[in-house]
């Protein structure tokens, strides 16, 4: 980020202390948006991008830094955010949780769109300005199942009837199979539907289509097929659906549970309470190890997945309900036992509501995984100066590499 005249400008491909030649492509009333054209004075730790697409692909913002700069580029955002908007310090700050940062993303939504100029359809991240996709042919941070596959959706959507009328494709890995949700404004013919059949044979992967709201989903081809991971460090494995969240890096996610468990700490006699606990992904590891865990998500689908998972793995000891965490639950059965430790994985928006009963459920531990900063920063800052908690300890977790996004992972004790 720069100033001209005063105002913040956002440079892509620029890094903090460079002077750069940059062109304007968006305006807005707090900032405006510009790309890098020439490096005037470059930066010691800028490097060259893996990626020939780096330039003209949103995708990501970083690959020009080195990796380890961008963990303490990202370590030092979330230290700022809680120091300036939060006014906490944590009592420790932990080395980042880092992992291979090539090929690790098993979950995407890819924008598609058929350019005639180009003779085809484009698959693939938007360009930095958002308003275009971004022609290009491979990409290094999808999971190897999608990353040398761009171009062969773009064939494959280009030679349905309706290739004008498809506008994302989503993809989802597991460990053992992968899969694409393609939207259709359209219907498909039956050529169509023979190509995307002989498509899912021929690549091995599940072809499901939606042609209206998310609950139009269905699978098309093969006649059976189920996504799922493993968290080897608890024996455990969950299923999940195409369209249900999951986070992205399975190899950072296994270290955050780990991460997670190891700072809260359940004891074979206590009570957990998991707050936006999705299908499992925290709840499970939890379960092995308390006494018993709560777990309260808005997504009634996620919770029949949740629950689905919790049979699967032979747990019982766990109890789901489906709440808005907007609203105040404290009425809840579930509430009224009481619990020993909380973990809490809120969406960008954070989890301010829900504080008050956080602090009301008698939880002395709390750790808190966002994947915003600053609402992470300013719940801490409630949670510290409202609800009578310290901020332990706090570190990044490098889910998203090559990208500015910052996931992190704090505790919080009572004082």
């Amino acid at each position: 980020m720069g100033r001209v005249d005063g105002k913040a400008m956002f440079v892509h491909g620029a890094l903090p202390g460079e002077s750069v030649r940059a062109r304007l492509i968006d305006r807005s009333r707090k900032h405006d948006e510009a790309v890098c054209v020439e490096v005037l004075s470059p930066s010691a730790e800028r490097i060259e991008p893996e990626c020939p697409w780096f330039d003209h692909c949103g995708g990501c913002a970083l690959q020009h830094l080195e990796h380890d700069a961008q963990l303490h580029w990202k370590d030092k955002r979330l230290v700022d955010n809680l120091m300036r908007l939060g006014g906490v310090e944590a009592d420790e700050w932990i080395e980042p949780l880092a992992a291979e940062p090539w090929y690790y993303r098993r979950r995407a939504r890819l924008s598609a769109r058929l350019v005639r100029g180009k003779g085809r359809v484009l698959v693939g991240f938007r360009e930095p300005q958002g308003r275009f996709v971004a022609d290009i042919g491979d990409c290094r941070v999808l999971h190897p199942d999608f990353s040398d596959r761009l171009l062969s959706l773009s064939e494959l959507l280009g030679d349905l009837t309706i290739a004008d009328k498809v506008p994302q494709v989503e993809i989802a890995s597991g460990d053992q199979g992968s899969a694409i949700v393609i939207r259709n404004l359209e219907p498909l013919s039956d050529q169509d539907l023979d190509r995307l059949r002989q498509w899912s044979s021929r690549e091995n992967i599940a072809v499901y289509l939606q042609p209206k709201g998310p609950d139009t989903v269905f699978r098309l081809a093969p006649e059976h097929h189920e996504l799922s991971y493993r968290i080897p460090e608890f024996d455990l494995e969950l299923a999940f659906h195409p369209q249900h969240f999951v986070q992205v890096n399975a190899a950072i996610n296994r270290k955050l549970i780990m991460r997670a468990l190891d700072w809260l700490d359940p004891q074979e006699s206590e009570r957990v309470l998991d707050l936006f606990c999705g299908l499992g992904n925290f709840t499970l590891p939890l379960a092995t190890r308390a006494a018993h865990v709560t777990a309260i998500e808005g997504a009634a689908e996620l919770i029949e997945a949740a629950r689905g998972n919790a049979r699967r793995n032979g747990l019982d000891n766990i109890e789901l309900d489906v709440a808005d965490l907007s609203e105040d639950v404290s009425g809840r059965s579930w509430y009224r036992a009481g619990f020993d430790a909380a973990l809490i994985d809120p969406p960008r928006s954070g989890a301010f509501e829900v504080l008050p009963m956080i602090a009301g459920s008698g939880a002395s531990r709390v750790v808190y995984v966002s994947c915003n900063p600053a609402t992470l920063a300013r719940d801490a800052g409630e949670l510290v100066t409202r609800h009578g908690f310290r901020l332990a300890r706090a570190g990044i977790a490098d889910m998203f590499p090559h990208t500015a996004h910052v996931e992190s992972i704090a505790l919080f004790e009572r004082s």
